[in-house]
């Protein structure tokens, strides 16, 4: 079936997931092909109630949309917003000759394309078209050799929706329940949300070791020498091995008492008594270094690698990504595989012979396989499409698609170069005290002589303290027995370190190495975690809120097994399983659901609650205190014998020690009595809220009815509520009177009349203004409210009206912090309407939780500004009419079987 001969063939209808990638195919294919997208899934589980077909509401299964009850048959339904899309896709198909089905090469795509044969119910030819770079002759060679649909791979990917569905509509209930509305589990989710909090609970209770040494510059002696001299640490007294960080516990007890821990006193008293004392090196031990190249992209190290040097989210990494491949200039970004085709190793090792020269090229290419295991993705790598690469410079990308298309082509060009080699030295040199004690120094070395691949590509560390793969430390050229004098003698204190919390690298990291989830799903699995609230984000570190701990502890108490990490990595496991034709689906579902040889399942998991303490759940006491964290429907507090105090929203676990938590109970609750109104009589009260501080009146309790007499219902809606009214940014909950609570609660204030119209003064969201029927003009400070008259209101109402930024001279920014490395626009921190911000003139982001003006970097600025530029809006579509005649409800179809 040649590519070149689609007019000769009839009309051919190519469907694709995305309009990006319809756009590039279609102008490979030319004539005789209609490319069509189908703008993603089509079709899935019900997701409201209204989504349910009428003649499976009354089911018990039904707002799973998984019939339990008959071997787990799923019912799906036709996206609403994609029913006009199918409509189209139906139409084209009408005109059709055969139908190509040209999804991604994964489970999730062979899915799509399930659905759309099981949707479109085609009556042609139907063909599995696959690649995995789109290029011209990639995609004709796709034509010309198509496959057919891989049940087992929609199998695989049905069992995990299945899977995730039971696990989120059965379990998020339970939370909703016990700990508060609106929140959701899930499978991977959770546990990505367990890992998270177990590293906090392991830095909570960290105890740091304090323990000190001595750091020696010693000169060699010899001027020729560039080096002359160097640095060495203490290692040894009298043979016992002196204690560094490792041999710490994280009690901050030693492991093991034959090791010498030195206390500043100590450290202090051995360099006196060394002080005048000769040295000498004892022994130097040379061994060769070599560097391999590092494996070219798959999906987790790419999202690793742009964290750490492009400073992206794993999101927003796919989200470029993405683009990229649609656009054919990377192969699928989607992968398990570091392989590369034979055609790519030519080109990878053409390039770097063009730009490095012969010699840093091996005689026979590189060969990568996976270490992965259950790797389920049959493509390549991720690298630069086609059979010649495009330098960066030659593709006209800029801005972020430019520097991660850099580099995916960085790194591949990279895995086809030679070692980098050279030498590593460890140098070691003794003496002796004026009290007798044989002490000895250390000092490591490293030099290289052939960078290799190195001159193409350096990978990053999660570690900051990290040397890099390219860095170099010199010594002189010493020999065993060579003289050598102290410059300098330091006593060096130290003290080890909690676990560094998750960034998003470390976190796709320690998922894949614990082999959960699938690499296609951590960056939705992070977005999510961050959207809802479980984590934040402090600097590039992963925090958990309190309510992460929460949840997480209802889920470990009562659901341990769905959090267990290996439980979880053994369903990935069944699920390949599934895929490779060596298990079923119904009875993988019916042990996950109902159980089996003993273990329980899920649904006897959530049918008897009782047992579950909401506040028991949700209570964490602070260790030397009798103080308690508690969450709560409207955030963390602290509970003391009924005195509570709200947690600062930003607080991180961490910060609240016992000393911070006496503090925070010790501060007045921020309620004032202020006096009555002298009109109404009701209490005025000043409050601290969630939302800041605020006035309002306490109004009296309904009286009680008479004797034999009902209770008045009252709609919640009707009944009468208090005035309330935010303080002014220049007031505060300690100075606040009584006459500026009325003031206050006098807003919104009529200021008089004008043109027939009432003036009225508001306090919005977008600050203070005017407002006269339906036109409005804003005021210069909140102060105005209370004071503008109806003369300056007219003023007001007479100028042309001032829209966006520049309603007021621009405030000076609050920070500096750099330039930013995509725009290469100086990016600064700026005060805004909804709290601070950063921008590079061009692009604003709102600072999130965690976040903070002192101590943002251009790195988390830089993160911020790429992910909302990421989320530009799409341009605006022309909207359909819609016929606005009542359509008959249509009959529900069940899915048809797949054969």
């Amino acid at each position: 079936m040649p590519a070149n001969n689609g007019s000769a063939g009839g009309r051919r209808l190519v469907i694709v997931e995305s309009p990006a990638k319809a756009k590039t195919i279609k102008e490979y294919l030319g004539a005789g092909y209609i490319v069509e997208s189908s703008i993603g899934h089509i079709r899935d589980l019900p997701e409201k109630a209204d989504d349910i077909p009428e003649k499976y509401k009354g089911k018990p299964w039904a707002r799973l949309g998984v019939d339990v009850e008959h071997d787990f048959e799923p019912l799906y339904v036709v996206n609403p917003d994609k029913k006009s899309q199918v409509s189209k896709l139906k139409q084209l198909l009408k005109d059709a000759d055969e139908l190509f089905l040209a999804t991604d090469e994964d489970r999730e795509g062979e899915a799509i394309a399930w659905h759309l044969r099981e949707v479109l119910k085609p009556k042609v030819p139907v063909h599995r078209m696959v690649f995995h770079e789109i290029t011209k002759q990639a995609i004709r060679d796709a034509v010309a050799n198509p496959r057919s649909l891989n049940l087992r791979l929609v199998d695989a990917q049905e069992t995990r929706r299945i899977l995730d569905r039971l696990y989120g509509y059965e379990v998020s209930p339970v939370l909703w329940k016990k700990v508060k509305p609106r929140l959701s589990a899930g499978r991977v989710q959770s546990v990505a949300t367990r890992l998270v909090v177990e590293r906090e609970r392991e830095r909570l209770a960290f105890t740091a070791a304090h323990y000190w040494d001595l750091q020696a510059l010693f000169d060699s002696g010899k001027p020729e020498e560039r080096p002359r001299d160097f640095n060495a640490t203490l290692t040894g007294v009298d043979g016992r091995r002196v204690a560094q960080g490792r041999d710490f516990a994280s009690t901050g007890q030693l492991k093991n008492a034959d090791v010498l821990h030195l206390s500043e006193q100590a450290a202090g008293e051995l360099a006196g008594r060394l002080s005048g004392a000769s040295f000498a090196v004892k022994s130097v031990e040379r061994k060769p270094y070599t560097r391999k190249p590092y494996a070219p992209f798959r999906t987790t190290t790419l999202q690793q690698e742009a964290s750490r040097k492009l400073g992206f989210s794993a999101k927003y990494t796919m989200q470029v990504a993405q683009h990229l491949y649609e656009n054919g200039y990377i192969t699928y970004m989607r992968t398990d595989s570091i392989t590369l085709s034979e055609t790519a190793v030519q080109a990878a090792r053409s390039q770097a012979i063009k730009l490095y020269g012969a010699s840093y090229v091996p005689d026979k290419p590189r060969v990568y396989s996976s270490k992965v295991k259950n790797a389920q993705e049959a493509h390549e790598a991720i690298r630069p499409s086609g059979e010649e690469f495009r330098t960066p410079g030659e593709t006209g990308l800029s801005g972020d698609r430019f520097r991660l298309y850099e580099l995916i082509w960085q790194r591949t060009v990279s895995s086809q170069m030679k070692d980098a080699v050279g030498e590593s030295i460890q140098v070691k040199v003794g003496g002796r005290s004026s009290a007798g004690e044989d002490v000895e120094f250390s000092a490591s070395g490293r030099t290289i002589t052939f960078h290799g691949f190195l001159k193409a590509y350096v990978e990053g560390h999660d570690d900051p303290a990290t040397d890099r793969d390219d860095s170099e430390k010199r010594l002189p050229n010493l020999a065993e027995g060579d003289a050598l004098t102290v410059s300098r003698l330091d006593v060096a204190a130290h003290s080890t370190k909690a676990p560094a919390r998750y960034t998003e690298a470390s976190l796709v990291k320690e998922l894949e190495d614990r082999e959960i989830g699938r690499p296609s799903t951590y960056a939705s699995i992070i977005g999510t975690i961050l959207d809802r609230g479980y984590v934040f984000k402090k600097g590039t570190a992963l925090v958990p809120s309190f309510l992460a701990f929460a949840v997480v502890n209802l889920l470990e108490q009562h659901f341990g097994n769905l959090v267990d990490y290996d439980f979880t990595a053994e369903m990935e496991k069944v699920l390949d399983d599934i895929a490779n034709d060596r298990a079923e689906r119904v009875p993988e579902l019916q042990r996950f659901y109902y159980g089996a040889d003993g273990d329980e399942g899920l649904k006897e998991m959530v049918t008897d609650l009782g047992d579950i303490d909401a506040k028991e759940i949700s209570s964490f006491p602070i260790k030397g205190t009798d103080i308690v964290i508690r969450v709560g429907r409207y955030g963390p507090y602290l509970d003391r014998d009924g005195t509570r105090v709200n947690v600062p929203e930003d607080m991180t676990p961490d910060e609240l020690t016992a000393e911070k938590a006496e503090e925070l109970i010790a501060r007045p609750t921020g309620d004032r009595e202020l006096g009555r109104d002298p009109v109404s009589g009701h209490l005025i009260v000043a409050k601290d809220g969630r939302y800041g501080p605020y006035v309002t009146e306490v109004l009296p309790e309904e009286a009680p009815p008479a004797e034999g007499e009902k209770k008045r219902r009252t709609k919640k809606a009707d009944a009468p509520k208090p005035r309330t009214s935010s303080l002014f940014k220049s007031m505060s909950l300690d100075t606040v009177t009584l006459e500026d609570a009325l003031r206050l609660l006098s807003i919104p204030r009529v200021v008089g009349e004008l043109d027939g119209e009432q003036v009225v003064a508001h306090n919005g969201k977008f600050g203070p203004y005017l407002k006269k029927g339906s036109d409005s003009r804003s005021l210069g400070s909140e102060d105005d409210l209370l004071t503008v008259t109806i003369e300056q209101a007219k003023e007001l109402f007479a100028q042309p009206k001032q829209r966006g930024r520049g309603r007021a001279a621009a405030a000076p920014p609050l920070r500096e912090l750099g330039e930013d490395p995509n725009s290469k626009k100086p990016v600064v921190v700026k005060e805004g309407r909804f709290g601070p911000y950063v921008t590079d003139g061009e692009t604003n982001a709102s600072l999130r939780k965690g976040d903070t003006v002192e101590e943002i970097t251009i790195e988390r600025a830089a993160e911020l500004l790429a992910e909302r530029r990421g989320r530009a809006p799409a341009p605006k579509k022309a909207s359909t009419r819609k016929a606005p005649a009542k359509k008959a409800p249509a009959k529900a179809k069940k899915p048809a079987a797949k054969s």
